[in-house]
């Protein structure tokens, strides 16, 4: 494809964007109810943390089981600059019920909503970078990379879910009342929170899209299929890894934060292995390496939990099981990448057939036929 076939790709993908994200914002709220948008709201929310994980796995082939850490971060970071302006120059509640008298140092900052909202990028992007770096020096990838990430989970998990007196241990930050001085449960507020979500999702998405063409996005994909010949070629694949991981840790805590306001808590369930892998499995359902698959993979997997728990609470989780196996054994690419792959070629194949005439029925080849026919008789 030439430039100038690229430049109309572009445009196109972009127009595309755009005709659903003002579909989401303009038709949305007018269709569902605001139980259903705020849940909607949540799912895409999900969504930019998958986009994350895409950009990590699915084009540097690198499994995190660790994202959790991030996006309970981002969570807390702006929990945190909320949880001080409710308590209006005071302790938070949480804190007075475990007799805590002084706010902790590394709270203070949090009274500045810049600073907050710097946070919920900078603190999950540093941690993963810190980490990336001590396990991408030492050259550990593959399943070691995941066993690690997964070690990290628990221990962050377990410092949150014992620290009552600093973030209220199991039960996590709760019962949020206003941002920059407007409630945070009226549907207006929520509204504003909905679009944000959708807009940082384009951007988020543009942001992964940019990273993962050109020449950068090639030596990602040369990282993934074989580490060796890249740092034989004069690049070292550390220094993209570690870029790559805290990027994707930024965007994990961005979704965080507005998953936080959509929900209205944040506690370290969010930290739970399990959560982790669920995230891992929209993006395998979706179609990794896709972008596109990993939203997908988001809304398809978080609706469908959402319907079948209601409808089935008690076995859900038999479904969403069967699901990822289903996709493993039989769409190892996921949905985006089957229709890539065998989709659009098999509708290809079904037009060409009815749009063009079987031999059978060609007239020349039956007027051949029969002259055939009469030379034998005779």
């Amino acid at each position: 494809m030439g430039a100038r076939g690229k430049r109309q790709a572009f445009w196109i993908e972009a127009a595309i964007v755009g005709a659903i994200a003002l579909f989401l914002i303009i038709v949305m709220p007018v269709v569902l109810s605001n139980f259903r948008l705020n849940l909607l709201g949540r799912f895409l929310s999900l969504a930019i943390v998958a986009l994350g994980i895409d950009l990590i796995w699915g084009y540097t082939g690198l499994l995190s089981l660790g994202h959790g850490i991030f996006f309970a971060l981002g969570g807390y970071a702006i929990s945190m600059h909320i949880k001080l302006e409710d308590a209006d120059g005071g302790l938070p509640d949480f804190m007075s019920l475990y007799g805590g008298t002084e706010l902790p140092w590394f709270w203070e900052p949090f009274y500045s909503f810049p600073f907050a909202t710097f946070a919920v990028v900078t603190i999950p992007a540093l941690l993963a970078g810190v980490l990336g770096y001590l396990v991408f020096r030492n050259r550990i990838k593959g399943v070691y990379f995941s066993i690690l990430t997964q070690a990290a989970t628990i221990v962050f998990f377990n410092f949150f879910n014992g620290q009552q007196k600093l973030f209220n241990g199991t039960n996590g930050l709760t019962n949020f009342q206003t941002l920059l001085g407007a409630s945070v449960n009226t549907q207006s507020t929520q509204f504003v929170f909905y679009s944000l979500t959708i807009i940082l999702l384009v951007g988020a998405y543009a942001l992964c899209r940019w990273l993962t063409s050109g020449r950068f996005g090639r030596l990602l994909m040369a990282i993934r299929d074989d580490e060796s010949r890249v740092r034989f070629s004069g690049y070292n694949p550390t220094e993209f890894k570690v870029l790559v991981f805290a990027v994707s840790g930024a965007l994990a805590g961005i979704a965080g934060a507005m998953y936080t306001l959509q929900s209205g808590s944040v506690s370290p369930r969010l930290m739970d292995v399990a959560f982790s892998i669920e995230m891992v499995i929209w993006v395998a359902i979706g179609g990794r390496g896709t972008l596109v698959g990993a939203i997908l993979g988001a809304l398809l997997v978080n609706y469908a939990r959402s319907f079948l728990s209601e409808q089935f609470a008690e076995i859900w989780l038999f479904f969403q099981g069967a699901l990822f196996l289903i996709v493993v054994t039989v769409l190892p690419d996921g949905i985006v990448g089957w229709l890539k792959s065998q989709g659009i070629q098999s509708l290809r194949g079904r037009k060409q057939a009815f749009t063009y005439p079987s031999l059978e029925e060609d007239p020349e080849i039956q007027q051949e036929r029969q002259e055939l026919e009469t030379k034998s008789s005779e």
